[in-house]
C-alpha cells in the first residue's frame, strides 16, 4: 500500500506468524486493507503480502518492536502516510514465558511487560489519532482474565495481559462518546499453543474436550465486528477452559 485509501484499514501486531497471520488472512477476506506489524519474521510477513495480494486487497509489512514506543509512534506515522486512517487495531503480540515465579528473572518480567502491555498502549495511542468514528480495537488476552487467581506459571504473562483487560475496559469508556468499540478476545488452549496437553488429556483441562483452533478465534473476532453495540467486553472463547 503506497496511497491513501477509502477502504477499511486493519493494523495487526505479531501478524505475520500464527494467530496473527489467521487473522490478517480473514481480514483481507472480510474487505479490510491489511498493515502487518511484525518484529523478526521477514519471509512470513513477505509471504503474507503477497498472499493478501493474491487475493485482491492491499497489504504491507512494517517491522517495528512495539515494546519500542519510538518505533512505534514511528510506524503509526508511516501508517497515517500512507493509508491515512486506522479503522481496526488487532493488539495480537503475546510474549510467554512458561516458567515457575520462583525462577522468572526480572529482565522477562521487563521483556513482557514492555511487549503485552506497554506495547498495546503505544499501540491504541497511535491508532486512535487515525481512527474514525465506527473504529474498533481488539485486543487478544487469554482465558480466565475474569477471576483473579494464583497462576505461579507464565505469571509475567498473565500480569501482562490482566493489564490489558483493565486497559481495554478505560478505553472502551473513554472512545463510547467518539463511537470507537474497544473489546478483547480471549483464547484458551489452542492447537499450537506451546503447552497443549497430550490429545488424551485435554478434556481434563478444557470441557469442551477438544483444543480450540485459528477459526474459533477468528470467528469470535469477526462476532465483535459485527457486534455495533458491544464495547469493553472480554470473550473467553476457550471451551469452558479455566471455568
Amino acid at each position: 500500500m503506497s496511497a491513501v485509501t477509502t477502504r477499511p484499514v486493519a493494523v495487526v501486531t505479531g501478524g505475520a506468524r500464527r494467530l496473527g497471520r489467521h487473522l490478517c488472512l480473514s481480514l483481507a477476506a472480510r474487505g479490510y486493507d491489511v498493515v502487518i506489524v511484525y518484529r523478526s519474521s521477514d519471509d512470513d510477513a513477505r509471504t503474507l503480502v503477497q498472499a493478501i495480494a493474491a487475493t485482491g486487497r492491499r497489504a504491507r509489512a512494517v517491522k517495528v518492536d512495539v515494546a519500542d514506543k519510538h518505533a512505534v509512534a514511528a510506524a503509526f506515522a508511516g501508517i497515517g502516510a500512507a493509508e491515512g486512517r486506522v479503522d481496526l487495531l488487532v493488539n495480537n503480540v503475546g510474549n510467554y514465558n512458561p516458567q515457575s515465579v520462583t525462577a522468572l528473572d526480572p529482565d522477562v518480567w521487563d521483556d513482557t511487560i514492555a511487549a503485552n502491555l506497554s506495547g498495546a498502549y503505544y499501540c491504541c495511542y497511535g491508532a486512535l489519532k487515525l481512527m474514525p468514528a465506527g473504529g474498533h480495537i481488539i485486543n487478544i488476552g487469554m482465558a480466565g482474565l475474569e477471576g483473579i487467581r494464583a497462576n505461579t506459571r507464565g505469571t509475567d504473562y498473565y500480569v501482562s495481559k490482566t493489564g490489558l483487560l483493565v486497559l481495554t475496559r478505560a478505553l472502551a469508556a473513554a472512545y463510547a462518546p467518539q463511537q470507537i468499540r474497544v473489546n478483547m478476545v480471549s483464547p484458551g488452549q489452542l492447537e499450537n499453543s506451546v503447552d497443549l496437553p497430550p490429545p488424551e488429556e485435554i478434556s481434563q483441562w478444557v470441557p469442551i474436550g477438544r483444543s480450540g483452533t485459528l477459526d474459533d478465534i477468528a470467528q469470535a473476532v469477526h462476532y465483535l465486528l459485527d457486534a455495533g453495540y458491544v464495547t469493553g467486553q472480554n470473550l473467553d472463547v476457550a471451551g469452558g477452559y479455566r471455568l
